[in-house]
């Protein structure tokens, strides 16, 4: 590793001036006096913002918190404190770096800048001479934690909502020191989970309960009186009778025996999970794993050059317009009507009892807290799903996401019924039948004559066209497309598809009522797979053709392998089931034969049943022999097969073309909306900045159009 230089205060003033508007986290110090006749300084990081807006750390804020930060120490060390404390306005310590600059940092000196900032900055907490503490009181992210981290000792709110380590999600690394910090403080595996799992899973974020029980904090209070319980416990540890025990601190065994082993099965898991496009898992998991055996000057040193590497290259930037799409594009869905127009859902019909009739009904009472029936062709299949609805709320009640008053009131506002005039108070009815045009047109027809004119229909459809849902109902204004992602709990996507007769009122409803399920909508036009399933389609049928005209399916997955798409396309094959995965490229070559292949050998694939050979507990041991004789069976004798490298330039160019002419139709309002629909309906990386920025940056879009596809944030990346 090449020594990186060491920059002095002045040096900083160059990442001041690249954000001239930060608003500044202030650093407000007052000294306490303790019940031991100690004094504790506490410093108390405010932005003046109230809960408008989360404390941030920028570099003017960096810069602050370090003056004091050595104002304190020279205190110290003249007997004038006995410890430094730092905590956070109400509910909030810090929600980590201010981004909204970061990700214009280009080079390589000015991303070693940022990361030696933050080093030297919150650094000065273990070297201040003096016992020091940081008191997390409320939302703690990224740099947050680690202000946390690079003290002494921590205590926790036990209401604390969130604390999370989310830089992998975002294309970099804890570079402020939580990389080398955690694992040393709570083990490797509870670090590892803390800063590769959590965030490779949608961000997941810890409560203060579980952030304690890892060790990340070495007391716990209730935020009563969290402030003054923390104060008493410093007062205890200064005159030392609080003896602080770490159960989670490494020790020799754990280095010697389980840390290298543990690194392994995570870097295994990631290779299966995500492939290896991403850089920034396993940039975190290289640090983590030096954390064993280094000290803490060599470990920050190895922070420093791989935030710097990461924040001056293209994942991190196309992170930030992946992640400004999540926080600030799908909270103001494009062409979404008024609310005010949104009629109030007060109970809900499902139609259908199956899996997914299930999964709807439980979200639909958890979040609007309102009854809904289900119907299905006879009682025994209606008394079923109810019986399934009323487990997964006692699953719920276990698990402790709800409590037991909760979980009685959900159960109660679920019912039964095979009489549809059980549907007559309903405003929001939203069928989950077969794929089938017939089927759908069919139970909308009956269930209508039941309920109000001005109740909304919604169907699940996934790649049926919505008007033609709609062509038998005696009001077909009022028939959104609402159509959710499996597993409906944790697919963060709907995507809400409009008829050339659906009104602003019925619109307004769909998109009121997604946000109140806690799900993020995308408005699209009534066309063949609207967004995901007609980009995925064309992954799909470029991978099926490329087997059946001789391409292994290796070369296939190989070719397919930089797209970082969470499963190679046999997988997700696998995945949708084969029977759907056809139905889904046959809706779409019958809609667009020019450009999208029918599969013959993925219809007898289907009837087979199998791609992969699995073992006894489903795990992916190879591809089946007879798949591999059935695709054989349906190749032209003229047959050539391309090579990795040429399927891969023929996928790129064939999804940038069929995204353009998505566009050039309005199918949706702008390419940002197809990235979000890839990001949060497909688990497109966020590393990649969804379709359009992956195809840019590739010269897919110049060569399919002669032209990009136009990204302010991110234009130019190559």
């Amino acid at each position: 590793m090449s020594k990186l230089p060491d920059y002095s205060a002045s040096d900083f003033g160059k990442l001041v001036a690249l954000d001239p508007d930060e608003v500044v986290t202030h650093s407000y110090v007052r000294d306490v006096r303790l019940p031991s006749g100690k004094t504790l300084a506490l410093i108390t990081l405010d932005n003046g913002r109230d809960h408008t807006r989360p404390n941030t750390l920028g570099p003017a804020t960096l810069l602050e918190l370090g003056e004091r930060l050595d104002e304190l120490a020279a205190r110290g060390k003249a007997g004038e404190i006995d410890g430094v404390a730092v905590t956070g306005k109400q509910f909030i310590l810090a929600a980590g770096a201010d981004l909204s600059k970061v990700g214009e940092i280009e080079d390589h000196e000015t991303g070693v800048l940022m990361a030696q900032l933050g080093h030297r900055t919150l650094g000065k907490l273990g070297e201040l001479g003096v016992p020091s503490f940081v008191f997390i009181n409320g939302l703690a992210l990224g740099g947050g934690v680690e202000i946390a981290l690079n003290a002494d000792y921590r205590t926790i709110d036990s209401s604390v909502p969130a604390l999370a380590l989310p830089e992998v999600f975002l294309g970099i690394i804890p570079g402020w020191g939580g990389a080398w910090l955690l694992p040393n403080l709570i083990g490797i595996e509870n670090a590892l989970e803390v800063v590769i799992s959590n965030p490779l899973k949608n961000n997941r974020m810890l409560k203060g309960p579980q952030a304690f029980d890892l060790g990340i904090a070495d007391a716990m209070f209730g935020p009563a009186n969290f402030l003054e319980d923390s104060l008493r416990w410093a007062d205890g540890v200064l005159t030392g009778k609080v003896n602080v025990k770490r159960p989670h601190e490494p020790g020799k065994l754990e280095r010697l025996a389980k840390w290298d082993v543990a690194i392994g099965i995570a870097e295994k898991t990631l290779k299966s999970r995500i492939g290896e496009v991403a850089k920034s898992p396993y940039k975190a998991l290289e640090l983590l794993k030096a954390a064993k055996n280094t000290d803490k000057k060599s470990g920050f040193l190895a922070e420093d050059q791989a935030l710097a590497e990461l924040i001056s290259g293209d994942q991190f930037r196309a992170s930030i317009y992946a992640f400004n799409l999540v926080q600030k594009r799908a909270k103001k869905p494009a062409g979404a009507p008024d609310k005010e127009l949104a009629q109030k859902v007060t109970k809900v019909g499902v139609i259908g009892a199956g899996l997914m009739a299930t999964q709807f009904a439980l979200l639909f009472v958890r979040r609007l807290q309102v009854p809904v029936v289900i119907t299905d062709l006879d009682q025994a299949r209606v008394d079923k799903g109810v019986a399934t609805i009323h487990g997964e709320i006692d699953e719920l009640l276990t698990k402790g996401r709800i409590v037991s008053d909760e979980a009685n009131r959900l159960k109660a506002l679920v019912t039964g019924t095979t009489d549809k005039a059980d549907f007559a108070d309903c405003d929001w009815v939203i069928e989950a039948v077969f794929e089938e045009l017939g089927v759908k047109q069919a139970v909308f027809a009956e269930v209508e004559q039941h309920i109000p004119p001005e109740a909304i229909l919604a169907t699940n459809t996934s790649s049926l066209s919505v008007e033609q849902i709609g062509a038998k109902l005696k009001n077909p204004e009022r028939l959104v497309g609402f159509h959710f992602f499996n597993p409906v709990a944790v697919m963060p996507l709907i995507e809400v598809v409009k008829t050339p007769q659906t009104t602003d009122v019925a619109l307004s409803t769909a998109m009121v009522t997604a946000a109140k399920l806690r799900k993020n909508a995308v408005i699209t036009t009534d066309t063949p797979g609207f967004v995901v399933n007609r980009v995925l389609a064309k992954v799909l049928g470029e991978a099926m053709h490329a087997v059946e005209q001789g391409a292994s399916f290796e070369d296939v997955v190989e070719a397919a392998r930089p797209f970082g798409l969470p499963m190679d396309p046999f997988m997700l094959l696998d995945l949708v089931g084969l029977k759907v995965g056809a139905h889904v490229l046959d809706t779409h070559h019958t809609a667009f034969p020019d450009r999208f292949f029918d599969s013959p050998a993925l219809h007898e694939l289907a009837e087979h049943g199998a791609i992969f050979e699995k073992d006894a507990k489903g795990k992916i041991k190879g591809y089946d022999k007879k798949a591999i004789e059935i695709v054989k069976r349906h190749r032209p004798a003229d047959a050539v097969a391309l090579t990795p490298e040429q399927l891969r330039e023929r996928l790129q160019v064939g999804l940038a073309d069929e995204i353009h002419r998505m566009l050039e139709d309005g199918v949706v309002a702008g390419p940002e909306d197809i990235d979000l629909c890839m990001i949060l309906g497909a688990g497109w990386p966020f590393q990649m900045g969804g379709a359009t920025p992956y195809l840019d940056r590739v010269g897919a879009s110049e060569k399919a159009f002669g032209d990009t596809f136009h990204h302010p944030p991110i234009r130019g990346v190559r």
